[in-house]
């Protein structure tokens, strides 16, 4: 499983390089979308670690 610090900077980092893209080609762009979802889908995976961890904390 993802470390906490690693989880939380690649979503930084993924989420300035959507800003980018989106500044450079807007909304519709194909890799503004792509980079969309990759981003997506960190996110749900940090949410699924964090739930987890909460439904099952360690003593």
């Amino acid at each position: 499983m993802i470390r906490d610090d690693i989880l939380r900077q690649r979503l930084e980092e993924d989420r300035q390089k959507l800003y980018d893209l989106q500044a450079k080609y807007g909304f519709a762009h194909a890799s503004v979308l792509k980079q969309s979802m990759i981003l997506d889908e960190l996110i749900n995976q940090y949410n699924r670690h964090f739930y987890v961890r909460e439904k099952n904390p360690i003593a």
